[in-house]
């Protein structure tokens, strides 16, 4: 059965009001809850106003008691910019308030900003800061002793201030057992992230802004890992990301897609600058003009847009392409236009759309299985 899931970054123009863009989120996760919707993820930013959200645990925090069912994620937590002991506490306490409604979403940070922020400018770096702290992490909650860490990366103990009959040197541990469970987000095609995430029986999350055709490489890079450690996985744990809005007729879809200057130009435009600035672009030589135009192209091939049945038979072929999967992420994009139009998706989605696609996936599962 497919699952329906919200996954924000969440990307709102730079000058807007951080109130009404905060609020704004909290409708849309509302709405999911209202819709059945599995999950909802949030992303961490710290150095961008167009990103404004630097705590998602914070954020979801705020959700707990006002939703029912649907569960929270970490979309996710940068963990080379933040000290092991302090993301372990505030992921098991907030495990705890939600009463195990949360996945814990890693990564090593994608905003450039933000490297230059915590002086984490050197990829290999990040990667192997992330790895070492979410070993350390685990080991602080699974650890009933003194705990004593030292990686390349990660350096830490609490060995000689360990009282435990008063609890001092010893951790609060996750209300999941024995901790919740942990996902990670894939974006280059057969990426050996997907690989590793495999080996650890992590979650995968392939992001919404990649061509379908490097989400195909995905789901079998991560299964050669599993394999590698005697682990069948199951395709159903699998997340894809995408940005879908449902339009009355496609014109409409045409003329919001070739929008130069509409919400889909400008998603891309925040996201090709900030790709290019990652890959040594220096900033005055980055022409804005120039990437709206690329931004415009990448739009009219990434974004599912037209009416229900258009957006239907572009997902049918999506899932053609990409493989069978358990958890269709839509994008929570901003609102302040076409907003009646996004809840409108949101509703057609889960109440028209699922069904369909739940069926036609489940179907090519079966054949998969019988071959």
């Amino acid at each position: 059965m497919l699952n329906l899931g919200l996954f924000m970054m969440p990307i709102h123009p730079a000058g807007k009001d951080l109130g009404s863009s905060l609020r704004e989120d909290e409708e849309l996760v509302l709405l999911a809850d209202k819709l059945n919707f599995s999950e909802s993820w949030m992303g961490e930013h710290y150095s961008s106003s167009g990103e404004p959200v630097p705590s998602p645990l914070i954020f979801n925090s705020s959700l707990i008691n006002k939703t029912k069912n649907i569960k929270f994620g970490t979309g996710v937590v940068s963990l080379p910019q933040q000290h092991p002991g302090v993301i372990a506490g505030h992921v098991a306490l907030f495990d705890h308030l939600s009463k195990g409604r949360f996945i814990f979403g890693i990564g090593a940070g994608g905003l450039v900003s933000d490297w230059e922020l915590f002086n984490n400018l050197d990829g290999k770096t990040r990667a192997l800061t992330m790895i070492e702290t979410i070993d350390s992490i685990i080991k602080i909650w699974q650890s009933e002793k003194p705990i004593e860490f030292k990686g390349k990366y990660v350096d830490f103990k609490v060995t000689d201030n360990y009282i435990p009959e008063l609890g001092i040197g010893t951790f609060i541990k996750p209300y999941q057992k024995p901790y919740p469970p942990i996902a990670v987000s894939l974006k280059n095609p057969n990426s050996m992230t997907a690989k590793f995430a495999g080996q650890k029986s992590w979650i995968p999350i392939s992001g919404n802004f990649i061509p379908p055709e490097d989400i195909a490489t995905h789901w079998p890079t991560y299964k050669t890992g599993s394999l590698e450690k005697d682990i069948v996985p199951d395709p159903t744990i699998w997340r894809v990301g995408r940005s879908i809005l449902i339009t009355n007729n496609n014109e409409e879809a045409d003329n919001i897609i070739n929008d130069p200057n509409g919400i889909f130009s400008e998603y891309f435009l925040y996201l090709n600058t900030v790709s290019k600035l990652a890959s040594g672009e220096k900033k005055e030589n980055i022409s804005l003009s120039s990437i709206r135009l690329e931004s415009i192209k990448k739009a009219k091939d990434l974004i599912i847009i037209g009416d229900e049945k258009t957006v239907l038979d572009k997902l049918i072929a999506f899932i053609d392409i990409v493989g069978p999967f358990g958890t269709l992420l839509l994008t929570g994009h901003d609102m302040t236009d076409h907003k009646n139009l996004w809840i409108n998706t949101f509703t057609k989605m889960s109440e028209n759309i699922k069904p369909i696609l739940s069926n036609y996936i489940s179907n090519k599962l079966s054949k998969t299985a019988a071959e």
